[in-house]
């Protein structure tokens, strides 16, 4: 499958980087809650290989996902990497050794993400890569400006390309904007969470890229009889329809969804090509306002 065939097409998140809007997202490939090696590297290898070749040109990645682990399976599945592949990465974070995540915006600790980042990845520069400011489940609020200009600097020498920001609020982008282009947003979004609604609007107004994580639920998947209702008329599944919902939602929405499964990751594409109906599309709409999760 070529990339002009994948659901959506394409988006340029700058003029020297444009996307499949559906990517493929690495977290899964590390062991058990994204920590340690996986139980099968071949399998994960396989993963990254099919994306490629079913025309994927967006990963989405970090060097703490394992840690390292992640970064050095796409490496060796991938390396040397196509031309039209872009690799996305995050830093902002790191494990524990009990594999908690902790926040890691230090000027030191950013710098040394990069560099691991390009290390691990085998690159000389990072296509984008995302400031993650807060964590999923403690959200911050405080001013982005030091690390954001950390990473800016990092810009500047020539090891980083473009620069997001991930886990933010509207005034934080504004900040990161007053210090360099700011070229996508990666937030908790999908069709029961929908607190971006307005900030995905004011982005595709901008051009800029929103990348929703968790788009199936994360840690609690998404329940609600709407949803099993609709993908029941439509003969398909509660996965295909909410990543088909979000590309429908705006076209500044980009898709990360991840797997280690090749099945999974054809029925994920697969799943994206789908139409929703003006009715379902509403129907749909109202699980937001009903849902608890």
């Amino acid at each position: 499958m070529a990339a002009n065939t994948l659901p959506s097409g394409t988006f340029t998140i700058a003029d020297d980087l444009t996307v499949t809007r559906v990517g493929y997202g690495a977290m899964q490939l590390a062991g058990p809650h994204v920590f340690g090696p996986p139980a099968d590297r071949d399998a994960a290898i396989e993963v990254l290989r099919e994306a490629v070749d079913l025309g994927i040109t967006h990963i989405d990645t970090s060097d703490y996902y394992g840690p390292h682990v992640t970064n050095q399976i796409i490496k060796e599945a991938l390396h040397p990497y196509p031309d039209d592949l872009h690799i996305v990465t995050k830093v902002g974070a790191a494990r524990d050794s009990d594999g908690g995540w902790n926040r890691a915006l230090e000027p030191d600790q950013l710098r040394q993400a990069v560099h691991d980042n390009l290390g691990n990845l085998g690159l000389d520069s990072l296509d984008v890569v995302n400031l993650r400011v807060g964590l999923v489940e403690d959200p911050q609020r405080e001013s982005i400006a030091e690390p954001f200009g950390v990473l800016a600097e990092l810009q500047q020498e020539g090891l980083i390309k473009h620069l997001g920001v991930s886990t933010v609020s509207a005034e934080q982008i504004a900040e990161a904007q007053t210090i360099s282009t700011v070229v996508c947003v990666q937030n908790l979004y999908n069709i029961a969470n929908r607190t971006d609604d307005d900030l995905i609007d004011s982005l595709a107004a901008q051009g800029i890229a929103y990348v929703p994580y968790f788009p199936l639920g994360g840690f609690f998947p998404l329940q609600s009889d709407t949803l099993e209702s609709v993908a029941g008329r439509l003969d398909t599944t509660p996965m295909a329809v909410t990543l088909a919902w979000l590309l429908q939602r705006s076209p500044n929405i980009l898709l990360i969804p991840g797997t280690s499964s090749v099945a999974h990751l054809h029925d994920n594409v697969t799943g994206a090509a789908l139409t929703i109906p003006e009715d379902e599309l509403s129907e749909l709409n109202s699980i937001a306002s009903n849902s608890s999760v």
